[in-house]
């Protein structure tokens, strides 16, 4: 009778965490399994429990800090923003001055930009650096042709 309770349980859990995205109760299915096993070889449900429970803790101790430092490692993609946009090169909009706003285009994209240098409107700039949403620019150096 035991086995068809800690049987139940297993498939509680794994039916729990297959309907969740995190990781909620996977480690009580690993120690309602365990206790199932248990369970074959002795009727004592005190120890059923308490083998359940350690192992559930066991579980939780390992995986916890595992995929913490997993998470930690991947860092999301950038995929849309103004930083995307470092390094390549566009043409000036609306004029820039020293210490003001002017706007650039990169990419297709209108952005707020501001210059250590006035840049005419036409010239064309490469981006230096961005800070939320607008980029630092400076003249694009000529391309030589050979």
């Amino acid at each position: 009778m035991d086995s068809i309770l800690w049987l139940i349980a297993v498939i509680v859990f794994v039916v729990a965490e297959a309907a969740t995205t995190a990781l909620i109760s996977i480690w009580f299915a690993v120690g309602a399994a365990v206790a199932l096993i248990v369970s074959l070889f002795t009727a004592s449900l005190p120890l059923q429990f308490l083998v359940f429970a350690l192992v559930s803790a066991v579980a939780l101790a390992i995986m916890v800090p595992m995929l913490a430092s997993r998470r930690k490692g991947k860092k999301t993609p950038i995929t849309n923003g103004p930083t995307l946009s470092v390094g390549k090169r566009g043409v000036v909009l609306q004029a820039i001055l020293p210490g003001e706003i002017g706007r650039v285009r990169v990419d297709g994209l209108d952005w707020q930009a501001r210059a250590a240098e006035a840049l005419p409107q036409g010239t064309r700039c490469q981006v230096l650096s961005a800070e939320g949403n607008v980029l630092t620019v400076q003249a694009a150096p000529v391309e030589e042709t050979v």
